[in-house]
Parts: C-alpha cells; structure tokens; sequence
C-alpha cells in the first residue's frame, strides 16, 4: 500500500496546477487529480497538469461529479451523448497524467425516496453501467465507483449487485462518506473486498468534526488491518474538505502518520 494526497483538499485553496507542485515539493509521492469544471476536462488543461506533475504519481482522475455523470444515464439520446463527451476529456486528462483510474459517483439522488432499499432499477443500471466499463477500457482507464451517500452507491448492497453482472467494476472506499452514510465502513469493505482500487481516508475527533488522519480518534490500525485482511494494496488518498485543517503542511504530516501505521503493519510500499 502507499499514501498520497486527493487535490480536492486543496479545493479553493489552490487551483491544480499549483497544488500539484505544492504537493510534490511538500513530499507527497501520489496524487488524486480533483478536476474542478468543464474547463479542467481533456486537452489543453491536461497537458498542462501533465507539466506540472514533476515527479508525482497520478492514482486517479475525479471530476464534479454532478457536472455530467448523471446525465450518462439518461433515456435522451442527446443529452447522454454530450455527457459521454465530456466523460471523453476526463479521460483523455486521466491518459495525459498516466492515471490508472477515474472515480466515478453515478446518479444523483437527489429526492428522498430514490435513497431508499428497493428503489433502484438494477437492470438499468447495470446496462448502463457495462456500457461505461466499455467505454473506459477502450480508452485505457479503469472506472471505480465510489461509496457516496447521496449518488448510485449510498448503501451496502448496491455494490454486490452491480459486482456480479459487472466482473470489470472496481470500488474506491470512502471512509468519510461512509460515516455520512450511517453504515459502518466495514460493511463497504466486506462488500467491495477484493476490488477496492483505493480509499479516500480522513479521520474524525471526539466533536464529530473531519479533520486529518492523525489528528482526530478513528483507528486506522483496524482500518489497514481489515483491507490487508481482503487483498488490498492500493493507495490511501487523504482527502478532506478545504476548512478541515490549518496548514497546507499537514497535508505530508497526514501522509507521514499514514506510512507509519502501514510500516507497523507490514503493508508499506515503496
């Protein structure tokens, strides 16, 4: 395993390509690329963030979800073609960076009932899902769907239905969407097992408050320990929201905490 840093941390604090220096310079070692609009996605912006990277790797490819990702599910011929056209530039981003994955969130639940068991249309969503899988490999990225309690994975038990008609689909697990969520994150890892790609990780204090790993009381011995438990040697990307610590420094202090617990662990990769 290896830790590393999502630029949405940064968001509003640094545009990409500043934070990408910023977080080389700081030690950082991998990166999430958090691409903020439209005017973020493809080229030239990629080639750009391509220059900027230095030395960094690129795990993964995000973009503002609500943006398109929605509309890739629409009955509307023309209104899901634009959107698998700007799908088309956050990928071309993901190649110019080498990046491996995209993380992807998938509808919007936006009303109360479409959050509830028994609400969604498994066989539509599976069609429309192994038509993003094949979209993505032809060029060259693999998708990862992303627990999130207001999109298409808010509950355990979404991920195992679409996993077993999707052998393709890899999972990226979010601890902090997770809390949100009023699941355990242990259920998530149960059900993605194998597939987790990676994890978003942040830690919580005794308020209740986000704030960096390291800084708050969550176990992230247990958290290691449970994801070596199913195979997992992907990265742990530190992603926190903008007011949720002081210094950009502690961004690498995070990363340093994190490659300590996977040292003891015995699961550190270098």
């Amino acid at each position: 395993m290896q830790t590393g840093v999502s630029t949405a941390s940064l968001f509003l604090r640094k545009n990409n390509e500043e934070a990408l220096p910023l977080l080389e310079n700081l030690g950082v070692k991998t990166v999430e690329v958090f691409l903020t609009s439209f005017s973020e996605y493809g080229y030239p912006f990629a080639d750009l963030l391509k220059e900027k990277k230095g030395g960094l790797s690129v795990n993964s490819v995000h973009d503002l979800n609500t943006e398109f990702e929605p509309q890739l599910f629409n009955a509307h011929p023309r209104v899901k073609a634009d959107a698998y056209g700007w799908l088309e530039k956050v990928l071309q981003s993901a190649n110019a960076l080498s990046a491996p994955y995209y993380t992807f969130h998938g509808t919007a639940r936006v009303k109360r009932a479409a959050r509830l068991l028994g609400s969604d249309n498994f066989p539509k969503m599976i069609e429309g899902f192994a038509e993003l899988l094949d979209f993505c490999r032809v060029h060259g990225v693999q998708l990862c769907l992303e627990n999130v309690e207001w999109s298409t994975y808010n509950r355990p038990g979404v991920f195992s239905v679409l996993a077993n008609a999707l052998p393709d689909l890899r999972g990226v697990l979010d601890i902090k969407q997770a809390r949100i969520s009023d699941h355990p994150y242990e259920q998530y890892v149960t059900e993605m097992g194998g597939r987790i790609a990676y994890a978003h990780v942040s830690d919580i204090d005794s308020e209740g408050k986000i704030c960096l790993p390291g800084k708050g009381n969550f176990d992230f011995d247990a958290l290691v320990k449970r994801l070596k438990d199913v195979g997992f040697d992907g990265a742990l990307l530190v992603e926190v929201y903008t007011g949720d610590y002081g210094d950009v420094q502690e961004l690498k202090q995070s990363c340093d905490f994190l490659n300590e617990i996977l040292y003891k662990n015995g699961c550190l990769s270098l």
